[in-house]
């Protein structure tokens, strides 16, 4: 029998767990089984994958319905559907955990779904999948049967976590991938109801020691980058400071991107995060909003005064990168109050902000009760806020603007100080710079680092004069052509540097060339040797 599954990825650079999850768990059994791998991205081409697909005649059909693959992974699977009519296709994954048998009427050329964790039971299915009779004993199969009767299997969840055998042991494990997931526990302690993970309790863990075990085969592999999936990794402190030393023994061959709750850091953990070494971490505060009300219409726990103290000392820590999310579209939200969140989170330093429209994905609570809360949302994937009782159809167009905004802008490490300066120093600086820009119909466009630099000096050179050379400075640093505005005030320095100067960055080299600015109120000394970087300058000085 021939299983073709269909590892459909948001990007080249993602690689879904689920194929070497599942096989990991049979490699010894269901061996009467030819499993083939046919990958391919959101981008990739429907009728090319369609033809790979097809050219194998696979007896089952199987994939994982992610949010953003499941567009395309219909398109591709109604193809094979049409082609052979025989090939019984199966999919799973987070979007089937929700209402799966008005997700079966919609979509007929499924034969069947599964809900919840199918690592055991899939093979379950493997063994019984050409008798329909027996369907009824795998836990988690949704299906109709020929009288168009809803069977639903409910929901499968792997109790033993621990002791599956580790996705990392399949040859499906794909270790081309700049980086890879590791999954240390499943379900969270907090109860958020927009989130799937809400629901699952008790928390399931890897032990510290066996997660050592993963990471020195993953390190064996030549693999730097690691995001674990844990939803809560500071959820039990004292497991945290154990993963969080086991971490450093891996500082210089690993980084870490891990998510946290500024509101549980304890003072240990505080202090063991200051000590770490540079690059080892990448901490995504989980925040959403800095309302009480909202996080409570939300169900999230945690005191919001003890996360704001949590995300302010983080921030402030120059070892790890801090990212944190805002929602627009939770319960009770504005778009002004998220505007008012958007500048505190600047003023804490953060080195990444991310907002998003709030998502109801199926299974979870928040979806159930859209109604009640006043919340319209797309039927379609991604299931995106559409209107709430407190944000309009056009407030949650700014929003979204905005978050285009401050993800070119602030997000850009090249124009993150002065958009930060900004910012701050104005409390209509982001609603003026965003309608400046939605005039010029730029926000939807892709914009250069070079344009994006051209475009905030233009602005502020109509709006906020006083930080034009602010931007000259950034854009000088970013290693831009001095040639091009707005970095025509630079000028050739071809005398020695006076004696006085404070050296900011780097140490002047007689081998350097030097460049100039003023700006009547400082006086500015650039440094570049080409030899040894070819854009940027090793050499900055201030009077």
């Amino acid at each position: 029998m021939k299983l073709v599954w269909l590892d459909l990825n948001s990007s080249y650079a993602h690689s879904s767990l689920a194929l070497p999850a599942i096989h990991a768990q049979g490699i010894e059994q269901n061996k009467e089984v030819e499993w083939i791998k046919v990958s391919a991205t959101i981008n990739s081409n429907v009728g090319s994958v369609v033809a790979e697909i097809v050219r194998d005649a696979p007896d089952i059909l199987a994939a994982t319905a992610w949010l953003f693959t499941h567009e395309v992974l219909l398109k591709i699977v109604g193809r094979v559907k049409a082609l052979l009519p025989h090939c019984v296709v199966m999919l799973g994954g987070p979007e089937m955990l929700g209402n799966n048998e008005n997700y079966l009427r919609r979509y007929p050329f499924v034969n069947c779904v599964f809900r919840g964790e199918g690592e055991l039971e899939f093979h379950k299915w493997l063994r019984v999948w050409g008798d329909r009779e027996q369907w009824e004993n795998v836990t988690g199969l949704c299906w109709l049967d020929d009288e168009g009767v809803y069977h639903d299997g409910g929901l499968a969840k792997v109790e033993a976590f621990d002791r599956l055998e580790i996705p990392e042991r399949s040859p499906f494990f794909d270790w081309t991938k700049p980086f890879v997931q590791l999954e240390t526990t499943r379900g969270c302690f907090n109860t958020c109801a927009f989130c799937v993970s809400g629901a699952e309790k008790p928390v399931r863990m890897l032990s510290v020691e066996s997660v050592r075990e993963r990471l020195q085969l993953i390190r064996e592999h030549g693999i730097r980058d690691i995001r674990l999936l844990d939803r809560t990794f500071n959820g039990n402190s004292r497991r945290a400071i154990a993963l969080l030393n086991l971490f450093r023994e891996f500082a210089g061959e690993m980084r870490f991107h891990l998510e946290i709750h500024p509101a549980l850091l304890p003072d240990e953990i505080r202090e063991l995060i200051k000590e770490l070494p540079e690059g080892l971490l990448h901490l995504e505060a989980g925040i959403q909003s800095l309302k009480e009300e909202v996080l409570n219409a939300c169900h999230r726990l945690g005191d919001l005064n003890a996360a704001l103290d949590g995300l302010r000392y983080l921030s402030s820590l120059p070892n790890i990168v801090v990212h944190a999310d805002l929602i627009a579209g939770l319960p009770l939200y504005t778009l002004s109050q998220m505007r008012e969140d958007v500048r505190t989170l600047v003023s804490f330093g953060t080195k990444e902000i991310q907002l998003e429209l709030l998502k109801l994905l199926p299974g979870t609570l928040m979806r159930q009760k859209a109604s009640e809360l006043g919340i319209v949302f797309s039927p379609d994937v991604p299931y995106e806020v559409l209107r709430t009782n407190e944000m309009s159809v056009e407030d949650l167009r700014e929003a979204r603007l905005l978050s285009r905004l401050i993800d070119g802008f602030y997000n850009a490490i090249a124009w993150q100080q002065v958009t930060r300066e900004l910012i701050l120093y104005s409390e209509d600086f982001l609603s003026r710079f965003q309608s400046w820009l939605e005039e010029r119909e730029l926000l939807e466009q892709p914009l250069s680092l070079e344009k994006r630099g051209m475009l905030l000096y233009d602005f502020c050179e109509v709006y906020y004069p006083k930080f034009l050379s602010s931007i000259i400075v950034s854009w000088v640093l970013a290693g831009i052509p001095l040639a091009k505005e707005p970095s025509k005030k630079i000028r050739p320095w071809t005398i020695a540097l006076p004696e006085d100067i404070r050296v900011l960055q780097g140490e002047y080299s007689e081998m350097m060339r030097l460049y100039y600015m003023s700006d009547h109120e400082k006086e500015y000394w650039f440094g570049f040797d080409r030899a040894k970087s070819a854009s940027k300058p090793l050499f900055m000085a201030i009077r």
